[in-house]
């Protein structure tokens, strides 16, 4: 079928032939990733890059009248936060696409939000507070230290330090001041949850299939450091190797845990109104008790991340699994 793999890009003056050099060249980004598996399976593929304008991004899209959309959009003028808005434009415009609505992406980037709605349904999370752009923390009793200060609306572990967790009142007011100047928006202080951190694939829509779980693994802390997945443990490959981090398939998962893990996720898919796949990070503490911290709709699907190798271990070879992402959106929308 005809399929527009819509991405923001750094290069606002290519076009689909420039783009589609670099898919040859085999550039290892997430939407060459995706367009290489898409043309693999047969599809006739237009990759449009969003920039400063959505202008040329509607021209593209309607002189080649895809079936589907495959959103890889991650921004927009290079501000996260307006993630929700390309799925909102594709929306009011009548395509098809795949991956979350504009209210899932809007409602699942809100921190506080998200845990309420997970609350609400059941879930542990962990407790919390708002800090609001400008205001001076007053942290509830209930909440007690060590906690982990964050960005509200920011994901991928931006504005996540070792700094981030505080033991006291002082560097917890020091902390959310930083984040009020550095990112311009609120802090989320949450409770510190010990235990194993888990990411949790998922893939469908009304029946959602739960791919094995990626586990990141800490070597040896040292000077008081914290085990978190701070930016630096997710995405610096130096820091990763000195530091000993790994992504690993998670081992000593008994049968009834693991399926425990899977109605919570599921809940929280659903809770969170995502679609066609997506993750939910988890902190496993020492009782077993199960604590969601993040629901990511739309997560990073690039050939040899964490979100691939699930699949691949649950029997879907790359391009099968971007395939079956088409499948559940096409299926949605038929319905």
């Amino acid at each position: 079928m005809k399929i527009a793999v819509l991405f923001d890009t750094l290069h606002p003056e290519w076009d689909d032939a420039d783009y589609k050099k670099a898919v040859e060249a085999k550039v290892e980004e997430a939407e060459y990733d995706v367009a290489r598996a898409l043309l693999t399976q047969g599809h006739d593929v237009l990759m449009v890059g969003v920039a400063e304008q959505l202008e040329p991004m509607l021209e593209r899209l309607a002189t080649f009248q895809p079936k589907l959309v495959f959103n890889g959009c991650e921004s927009f003028r290079r501000n996260a936060r307006h993630e929700y808005a390309l799925a909102a434009v594709l929306e009011m415009h009548g395509y098809r696409y795949t991956g979350s609505s504009p209210t899932a992406l809007l409602v699942a980037r809100n921190k506080s939000l998200t845990k309420k709605i997970l609350a609400y349904h059941g879930i542990r999370v962990p407790a919390f507070a708002e800090c609001h752009l400008g205001e001076k923390p007053m942290r509830p009793s209930e909440l007690r230290f060590p906690l982990i200060v964050k960005p509200l609306l920011e994901d991928a572990s931006v504005g996540i330090a070792q700094a981030s967790v505080v033991e006291n009142d002082e560097d917890l007011a020091e902390r959310v001041k930083f984040i009020h100047e550095k990112f311009r928006q609120a802090a989320i202080v949450e409770e510190l949850i010990e235990g194993r951190e888990l990411y949790v694939g998922l893939v469908g829509n009304e029946t959602v299939q739960q791919l094995p779980i990626i586990e990141m693994t800490f070597g040896e802390a040292e000077n008081g450091e914290h085990r978190i997945a701070t930016y630096k443990a997710k995405w610096d490959e130096e820091y990763r190797k000195r530091k000993k981090i790994k992504n690993v398939f998670a081992k000593g998962l008994s049968d009834a845990l693991t399926a425990k893990i899977a109605d919570i996720c599921t809940t929280a898919f659903h809770a969170l109104w995502l679609q066609d796949y997506g993750r939910v990070d988890v902190r496993l503490a020492h009782d077993d008790e199960v604590y969601v911290l993040e629901v990511n709709p739309n997560p990073f699907i690039a050939y040899e991340h964490e979100m691939a190798n699930a699949a691949e271990k649950a029997g879907l070879k790359y391009n099968d699994f971007i395939q079956r992402i088409v499948d559940e959106a096409v299926a949605r929308a038929r319905e």
